[in-house]
Formats: structure tokens, C-alpha cells, sequence
């Protein structure tokens, strides 16, 4: 079994790194891990309270259960997932059944600030854009999907996600094995990638 950790400022193509490393690889291959999913429950705050809510800072993930479950995998165990709204910052009671594969990816921004998760992975992928890219890619996603206005997009990045990647996230681009720049859209770095899996795999 191989533990690829994807590491990443938020909206720098991390999603799209992770879809075309399984579109290359044998079905059923890959089992893929987010981060997001392990956000600590928040949905007893007032919604004032949960617009201050900093879902950059490492102290925002349980990572305690995230380790438990990586190691659950490599040793053949299937997991219940939580899963995490973004929109009322509470974990759903339901869970998803998640079974070992060949290939575990566990991405997230904050992957890569945990010396024992960082531990665990075999290959360390840190995918890198512009500020402007990302910033382009928050927006959208957040009026889209996070139920938030262009204001309070902008006023959470300046507060949180700016200054969250200047501190915990930039940093850990130093122990990653392969850096992709551009994201998604760098197909040289993702076929090295692929290759590079391929072949621990074959071995």
C-alpha cells in the first residue's frame, strides 16, 4: 500500500491533482482521504461565532481521529468518515464507509503540519499557484458552495486564509518530494507523478 499526502494552499488545484492521479490509475485503486472532513464540530456556535471560525489554523482539524483512520487503512481496515458542512459548521450524524485500496491519498491544507501523519506518507505532493489563481478559486467556491457573499469572502481571506498560508502552510512546501506548480493544469509534474506511483507499486 501506498499513502500519497497532497498538500496546498487553499484553492490551488489540489482537487484536480487528486482526480487526474485516479483517472490514471486501475479503477478501484485509490482511496482518497480529506482533510475537510475532520474539521472539529462548531455547530453549537451562534452564526456571528461561526463567521470567526478559522478553518486554517492546524488547532481546526481532529487530527488525532485522521491518523487513526490513515492507520486503520494501511492495516486493511475500512473506516466511517465523517462528514463536515461547511455551511453549518457541524458534522452530520451519517458517516461514509470507506474500504483500503492499493493507494491512500490523504490531501488537505494542512496535511503537512503534522509530524506524525507526515510520517505515514510515502510520497509528499505540495501543489503550488499563483495568490491571484487562488483567490479567483475561493471566491467562487465559497459564494458557491459555503453559502458566504463576495465581502465576506474577501474580509475571512484577509483575516484567515492569508496569513494562516503565510504561517502553517508555505512552510511545509519543504518536505514534500515533488512540487507541482500550477495545479491541475500541469500535466508534465502529474505524468513524473503517476509514473512515480506506477512504478512503487509495480515494485
Amino acid at each position: 500500500m501506498l499513502i500519497i499526502g497532497i498538500a496546498g494552499g487553499s484553492g490551488s488545484g489540489k482537487t484536480t491533482v487528486v482526480r487526474k492521479i485516479i483517472e490514471c490509475l486501475p479503477e478501484d485503486s485509490v482511496t482518497v482521504i480529506s482533510q475537510d472532513s475532520y474539521y472539529k464540530d462548531k455547530g453549537y456556535l451562534s452564526d456571528e461565532e461561526k463567521k470567526k471560525i478559522n478553518f486554517d489554523h492546524p488547532n481546526s482539524i481532529e487530527f488525532n481521529l485522521l491518523i487513526k483512520h490513515v492507520n486503520d487503512l494501511k492495516n486493511g481496515k475500512s473506516i466511517e468518515r465523517p462528514v463536515y458542512s461547511y455551511v453549518t459548521c457541524a458534522r452530520l450524524e451519517e458517516t461514509v464507509t470507506v474500504k483500503p485500496s492499493k493507494v491512500i491519498i490523504v490531501e488537505g491544507i494542512l496535511v503537512f503540519t503534522h509530524p506524525e501523519l507526515l510520517k505515514l506518507m510515502g510520497v509528499k505532493v505540495f501543489v503550488d499557484a499563483d495568490s491571484d489563481n487562488r483567490l479567483m478559486r475561493i471566491i467562487n467556491r465559497d459564494i458557491q458552495e459555503r453559502g458566504r457573499n463576495f465581502k465576506e469572502v474577501l474580509d475571512h481571506y484577509e483575516e484567515f486564509v492569508r496569513p494562516m498560508y503565510l504561517q502553517f502552510i508555505e512552510p511545509t512546501k519543504r518536505y514534500a518530494d515533488l512540487v507541482v506548480p500550477q495545479g491541475g493544469e500541469n500535466k508534465v509534474a502529474i505524468d513524473i507523478l503517476v509514473a512515480r506511483i506506477k512504478e512503487i507499486l509495480n515494485n
